[in-house]
This record gives structure tokens, C-alpha cells and sequence, in this order.
């Protein structure tokens, strides 16, 4: 059997390494028109940040490397250019010698991967822009920061890439802007959540010009001048287009393979196209969403290694299956991490789902041991059935620990009411008793249950503010001094048992603290003595952070910049 695959990187030499595993006499030939067959995607931006620095760390394995581990025949700096699936063959081009030829297959694999988005605008093609999505746009842009010492840069986009490397441009003391056309970075995330992503950004000198609208580049005063729409152009020394990735399927379009969503290959779950004996993995396929069973594009690494492993396997007379893509994913942003799993709030009501959720505001250990952090958690789950459908965590320390779990939750098919009797570890530098994910279960089953009714940020501006309803803040004196929503009156939670003579009956009572636990308590004391009372789901801290990005964002457009 002889196995030809386009492109290596994660999905192609996964694949290569699997099929040697399983049949020793295999032909395996690997065509990866770049000259890396096998790097770190994911560590390109700390590269360029001088967090790795040595180049030869990038490059997983080398031609020679996996061919002496494997013996697969890597061919890189050679393009595949055209499918002929009649005759089963590919026609193949040497880069470096100019020579073509046409290789057999048995089986061929397609890793294509995906490109840069390349919009097409005015300046696109100038010297100073630059995009990032292989090992040598790393090196193309390392070289011009070594020679030119740029002082500023603007990232175009706010998704993983230019978050990472908008964190090590800071680091090599540059002025960075990151500006696109959405009114939150990380999409993956609802815009209350991204709000605590803005505020590290912001707290590490990155500006943010959100809502803005690109129009083209023109090189201007030694540097080039973002063009805006309806703004006044940003300037800088150099500029990176990061505004996503489409599927390279020009191969498979021209084959007459079936494509999908944004021409994406279509493949069944045994990662099968529409031709025989032809396969496609990675960013290049379209899959189905675990959650929703919606097809989607999924550009992450987890999934294209598993599509890899998985099209080895049915080559080799096995029959695995790829169940879809939960886009689990982690990312550094400075000192801080944010992971998500599942589908938003945001996309769970695109997608006609009736939805309610949790956010809580948890420590990553035993708050009696040292050094515990804040995270914010957002638990996303489905009306009635309770069927959980995502989540979002923001913090410093567990929060990869956290999402994993509620990642492996979604993926056993749990309701997240079910989340409250998960066992897990603790120790007080890890974890407490009650960890964060059972919490988020409690607060869930006290839902079911009706223990606890809530209300939310999207409610504020509706709440009744006429005499009819009683709005609450239960934090101490100097919490509520130091700042709290306006119209509610102050009763700490402590003293609220002597003071319910202050709470008129037949009123419902809206109730905050700072994370909605003093308040859930509130709730409780309330329910009790027959007031209808609904608790904040998030607390002031979460109000106040995403309000006040809110009026930045808002602002920025009066100002011209976000400060």
C-alpha cells in the first residue's frame, strides 16, 4: 500500500507516524510545500517574543528525523498542484528545482491546512505587513523587528494570534494596537466575559481600537497608516494581518471534491471525502460541532492531530470515528489565562437554543492557603433539560484545570446539574473542598430546584425603578461606598435579619453583593420571611468590569483611540 499526503504539520504527520505504527511495509510519502514538515504553530509568537529562543525548538521533527524514526519519505519545499483521482496520482513541483513529476497513491491523505485571510485592500502587498501562520513568516518577521527595531505595531484582528503576539511585542517594549471590526477580542468568548481579557490587555499598556473598520494601508512617514473607517488613520512601523484563516482547498475544489463552508472539504466522520480513497484532516475539513451537531470550522490543533490518528486507523483496515470538534481551547494572555469550551451564551442563542447560565467568581485554592486568585466562570446549560452546552473561565491560576473538566463533562453527555456530584481533588494549594466546578453544579441544581431564582446584566436597565420593586446591595458599608449600581440601597448582609422591617412585603427584591454568594444568602434570608427575591447573577465585580469596558469601547469613538 502506498500512501501520499499533502501537507505535514499536525493532521499530515500525525497520519504519517500512525500508518508506520500499524503496517510496517507501508509507502508512505509526505509533499509539504514549506520547508518545515512538522513545527510548533502554537509557538510561533513566543519565538518572536524571545521566550523561545533557539529556532530549532520550533521544528518538532526534521526530513531526516522521521525518516530514521519511521522511514517516511518527507519531501518538503515541494507543492502538490493538481489531483487526478481517475488515474490516482498528484502532480508535484520541486521549489527548489523547478522539476515536476507525478506520484501514484493508493490512499492519499490531504493535510492543507489553512491560510491567512488576505483581505483584499488597498496596500495589502507592502513590505511592512506582514501575516503569521508558518515557521517562516516567524523568521520573516523576527528578522525585520532584529534589523529595523520597530518601535509600534498594529495587530489587525483579535483572535488567539494577535493576542499572543500582541503580548510579546509588549515584551520587546513596543507600542502595540490591536484593532478589528467586532467590539470584543476572542471571539470564542461572550462580549461580558472578553471584558476581562480587555482589561488585562489594557492594564499591560495594549490599546484597543474595537469596532473599527479597515479600509487599507498606505505607507506613510517611514511607516504605514492604518486606514479606518469613519476614524482617522493609526500609524506605525509595522503591521500584522491576523484577522483569521480560511481552508486552503484550492486542490480539492479543482479534484472535484465536495466542499462545505467557506470551501472547506466535506468529510464523513470516518474522515473520508466525497472521492475514494482520499482523506482530509485539519484545519482544511469541515466537521460537526460536538454541541450543537452543526457543521463548522474548528482551527485547533487537538482536533487535527485526532482527525490524523483517526484516517491512519481506517486506512489500515480499522473503523474510527470522529464524534466532531468542541472547540475546547487555553490561552496566555499576559499574567492572565482564558479558556472556553463548548458554544457561548451568544451562539448557543443563535443557534435557537432556549438558555440560562451561571457566573461565579471562585478562588483557584482553599482561600485560607496563600496566593489564591480570583477566576470568573461562566457556566452555559440548557433550559428544562439542563443539558450543558459550554463554558468560559478568566483568571490567573486552575483555570485549564477547570475548563478540562467541564470539557470531559460536555464530552460524557452530563446535565450540568450534574456537575455538583463530580469527585475531585483537593489539596489546599490546588483546590477547596467545594471546588469551582461543583460549585457551578450547586448553583445549577439550586436553579432546578428552585432554590435560587436570578437575574442579569442584560435585566439592568429594565429593572423596575418606579417604587414597585426593591433593588439590594447586600456588601458591607465600604464595599457598597467604593462604588455600587445605581438605585439600589445598602444592607449588609449581616444585618439584614434586623432590618426586614425595611423591606416592604408583596415587592420583588433584586439583589447583588460583590459575587453573588452574600446575595444568594440574601436570597435565601428574604424567600424565607415571603419576599420573592432574585439574586445577581455575577455580583458587582462582574458589573463593574464589563461596564465599565463597555463605556471605553463607547468612548473610543468619541475619542478617536481607546486610552
Amino acid at each position: 500500500m502506498k500512501v501520499v499526503i499533502v501537507g505535514g504539520v499536525a493532521g499530515g504527520a500525525t497520519a504519517a507516524a500512525r500508518i508506520r505504527r500499524l503496517d510496517e511495509q507501508a509507502e508512505i510519502v509526505v509533499f509539504e510545500r514549506s520547508g518545515f514538515v512538522s513545527y510548533a504553530n502554537c509557538g510561533l509568537p513566543y519565538y518572536i517574543g524571545d521566550v523561545i529562543t533557539d529556532p530549532e525548538e520550533l521544528t518538532l521533527q526534521t526530513p531526516e528525523s522521521f525518516f530514521s524514526r519511521f522511514r517516511v519519505i518527507m519531501k518538503v519545499r515541494h507543492e502538490v498542484t493538481a489531483i487526478h483521482p481517475d488515474r490516482k496520482t498528484v502532480s508535484v513541483k520541486n521549489l527548489k528545482t523547478g522539476e515536476e513529476f507525478e506520484e501514484s497513491y493508493d490512499k492519499l491523505i490531504l493535510s492543507p491546512g489553512a491560510k491567512p485571510a488576505q483581505p483584499r485592500l488597498p496596500g495589502v502587498g507592502l513590505d511592512r505587513l506582514f501575516t503569521l501562520r508558518t515557521v517562516e513568516d516567524t523568521f520573516r518577521i523576527k528578522e525585520y523587528i532584529n534589523k529595523n527595531h520597530p518601535k509600534s505595531a498594529v495587530l489587525a484582528g483579535g483572535g488567539f494570534i494577535s493576542l499572543e503576539l500582541a503580548e510579546n511585542l509588549r515584551e520587546l517594549g513596543m507600542d502595540v494596537t490591536i484593532v478589528q471590526r467586532p467590539k470584543q477580542l476572542m471571539n470564542p468568548f461572550d462580549a461580558d466575559m472578553a471584558s476581562f481579557i480587555h482589561a488585562e490587555v489594557r492594564k499591560r499598556g495594549v490599546k484597543l481600537a474595537l469596532g473599527y473598520t479597515v479600509e487599507g494601508f498606505e505607507e506613510k512617514g517611514g511607516g504605514v497608516d492604518v486606514l479606518l473607517k469613519d476614524n482617522a488613520p493609526l500609524h506605525a512601523d509595522m503591521i500584522v494581518l491576523a484577522i483569521g484563516v480560511t481552508p486552503d482547498t484550492a486542490l480539492a475544489k479543482e479534484a472535484g471534491l465536495e466542499l462545505g463552508i467557506k470551501g472547506s472539504i466535506v468529510v464523513n466522520d470516518r474522515m473520508e471525502t466525497s472521492v475514494p480513497d482520499i482523506y482530509a484532516a485539519g484545519d482544511a475539513v469541515q466537521v460537526k460541532h460536538y454541541v450543537t451537531g452543526e457543521d463548522t470550522l474548528i482551527s485547533l490543533a487537538g482536533p487535527a492531530n485526532k482527525q490524523g490518528r483517526i484516517i491512519a486507523d481506517n486506512i489500515c483496515g480499522g473503523d474510527s470515528r470522529y464524534l466532531g470538534s468542541q472547540g475546547s481551547s487555553v490561552i496566555k494572555v499576559f499574567g492572565m489565562t482564558a479558556a472556553t469550551t463548548g458554544i457561548n451564551e451568544t451562539n448557543a442563542i443563535k443557534a435557537g437554543l432556549d438558555v440560562d447560565k451561571v457566573i461565579l467568581s471562585p478562588m483557584s485554592h482553599a482561600g485560607y492557603y496563600p496566593g489564591g486568585k480570583l477566576m470568573t466562570m461562566k457556566v452555559v446549560f440548557e433550559k428544562d433539560t439542563y443539558r450543558l452546552l459550554g463554558a468560559q473561565i478568566v483568571g490567573y491560576e486552575g483555570v485549564d484545570k477547570r475548563i478540562d473538566v467541564l470539557a470531559t463533562a460536555i464530552h460524557a453527555d452530563l446535565k450540568a446539574t450534574q456537575l455538583k456530584n463530580l469527585d475531585l481533588a483537593y489539596a489546599p494549594p490546588y483546590s477547596s473542598a467545594k471546588d469551582p466546578v461543583n460549585m457551578a453544579g450547586f448553583m445549577i441544581d439550586n436553579i432546578a430546584n428552585g432554590t435560587m431564582k436570578q437575574w442579569y446584566l442584560e435585566d439592568f436597565d429594565h429593572l423596575p425603578r418606579d417604587g414597585s420593586a426593591i433593588l439590594l446591595d447586600a456588601r458591607t458599608p465600604v464595599e457598597y461606598a467604593g462604588g455600587h449600581m445605581e438605585g439600589f440601597r445598602n444592607i449588609p448582609l449581616d444585618d439584614l435579619r434586623d432590618r426586614l422591617d425595611e423591606i416592604e412585603p408583596g415587592k420583588p427584591v433584586y439583589v447583588t453583593c460583590q459575587s453573588g454568594l452574600r446575595s444568594y444568602i440574601a436570597c435565601r434570608i428574604l424567600e424565607a420571611n415571603g419576599h420573592e427575591a432574585y439574586n445577581f447573577a455575577g455580583g458587582f465585580r462582574f458589573y463593574d468590569t464589563v461596564t465599565n469596558d463597555r463605556a471605553l469601547i463607547e468612548r473610543a469613538y468619541a475619542c478617536g483611540m481607546d486610552k
